[in-house]
């Protein structure tokens, strides 16, 4: 039987020194990290916007938090939260970083596409 301290010492050589494991995990959250997008209401045509909802976009769902009154919900996909929203106002999905922003036909069809962020 393994002891507590045979199981450290075990964990501690199978996971290398603190900076390979601190690497490791870094790369293991680079991976994982979910997508970060924006619901942006619009008023008009072009007069007026602002951010309804932020959102997290997983490989399978989205997960999403209104600005105020703390409404969330969970989406199969970033583009159905965008839907969901839209039956009430014209929302546009905005993402943080729009050169890796996934594609939707839905989305694409309609006219919305990600918004290019100003290079700082």
């Amino acid at each position: 039987m393994t002891t507590s301290k045979d199981a450290e010492e075990t964990v501690e050589q199978a996971l290398g020194t603190e900076e390979e494991f601190a690497q490791e995990v870094a790369e293991l959250v680079a991976d994982e990290a979910p997508r970060v997008f924006a619901l942006v209401e619009e008023r008009g045509e072009r007069v007026d916007g602002w951010i309804l909802a932020w959102g997290m976009a997983f490989d399978d769902h989205a997960e999403v938090v209104s600005v105020h009154r703390g409404l969330r919900g969970s989406f199969p996909s970033a583009q159905r939260a965008r839907r969901a929203f839209s039956r009430r106002a014209k929302i546009r999905l905005v993402w943080t970083d729009a050169e890796t922003a996934p594609r939707s036909d839905d989305d694409h069809a309609a006219g919305y596409e990600p918004i290019r962020q100003p290079e700082a």
